[in-house]
């Protein structure tokens, strides 16, 4: 009876350590699906790649949209973004190379250069331009369109505008880490307010470079290759790849000399209703968001 006893109890005891070291096992991110970005174009021509927002993959909770615009001809950029409306969600830009001007309804006017981002929040209405300075040379950008919750669709516009030199650039032992929004290798990004407590990641990683990242666990997230190649999870994600992640507690990259950007932010779990320019929850809300932009009352928060 005691050897029974006895050794219950030590089944019971290497039960509960290996269930403790399973608890305690970092579950890493893999990838789940790949899509490649879809060529066209947008504002006022401008040939863009879109990641994001397309009907291959309509979003990515709360991401909506994602494009990477990279060419060296002007006749593909100069046109720019003239004057354009957003309600209801929050657009981010960020440059690799080239210089874009922003003004917006709202007074805000912002010059963004090579490694500069701006995170504008549109809320309750906002009318803006985004404008080549340039004339020639390389042109490379992202834009990314994050999603408010219903109960911040209406809050007042705001603007971030961020100069490189406010953002952590990390350098590796294969590679360099810029830190836009949320926390890696210990430092974090200026971008601060926003309701998705996003994470946006620059990483550029050489062959046999690796880096590994903590994210929030219930957090939706992806890769998106600009350059090169990368490896996750064992995967190749090529250039102009997006690469959806599975949950988890981290994500490990293994470098194939690229570049890419790695986003992730808290679910919005709500209704959307999209069209052009507006993010509302409802059809009736979109209509009135029209409405209200042809009778020039987006901006004035009416």
């Amino acid at each position: 009876m005691e050897l029974k006893r006895r050794d219950l109890l030590l089944g019971s005891a290497a039960l509960a350590m290996s269930c403790a070291k399973k608890s305690s096992t970092v579950l890493s991110r893999a990838v789940t699906q790949v899509f490649d970005a879809q060529p066209t174009r947008d504002g006022a021509g401008v040939s863009i790649s879109r990641a994001l927002g397309s009907r291959a993959l309509n979003m990515l909770d709360p991401f909506l949209l994602l494009d990477s615009f990279q060419t060296d001809k002007p006749e593909d950029y100069l046109a720019g973004f003239p004057d354009h409306p957003h309600r209801g969600f929050e657009t981010v830009t960020y440059m690799i190379n080239g210089a874009m001007e922003h003004r917006d309804s709202v007074g805000n006017h912002g010059r963004l250069g090579p490694g500069a981002a701006q995170w504008m929040t549109a809320g309750r209405g906002i009318v803006h331009s985004e404008m080549p300075k340039q004339e020639s040379g390389l042109m490379w950008g992202f834009q990314l369109w994050v999603n408010l919750p219903a109960s911040r669709k209406m809050i007042a516009p705001r603007y971030q505008d961020i100069p490189p030199a406010q953002i952590p650039e990390l350098e590796l032992e294969h590679g360099k880490l810029r830190v836009v929004a949320g926390t890696a290798n210990g430092k974090t990004g200026p971008v601060s307010g926003i309701d998705v407590e996003p994470t946006f990641l620059d990483i550029a990683l050489r062959p046999g470079g690796t880096q590994s990242v903590t994210l929030p666990t219930a957090h939706t997230s992806f890769l998106f290759v600009s350059t090169g190649a990368m490896k996750v999870g064992g995967r190749e994600v090529r250039q102009g790849q997006l690469a959806v992640l599975s949950p988890g507690e981290s994500v490990t990259l293994e470098g194939l000399d690229g570049r890419a950007l790695l986003l992730a932010g808290k679910p919005i779990n709500e209704p959307v209703a999209r069209y052009g320019p507006f993010v509302m929850n409802t059809e009736a809300e979109l209509r009135q968001a029209f409405e209200d932009y042809r009778s020039g009352r987006l901006t004035q928060g009416t």
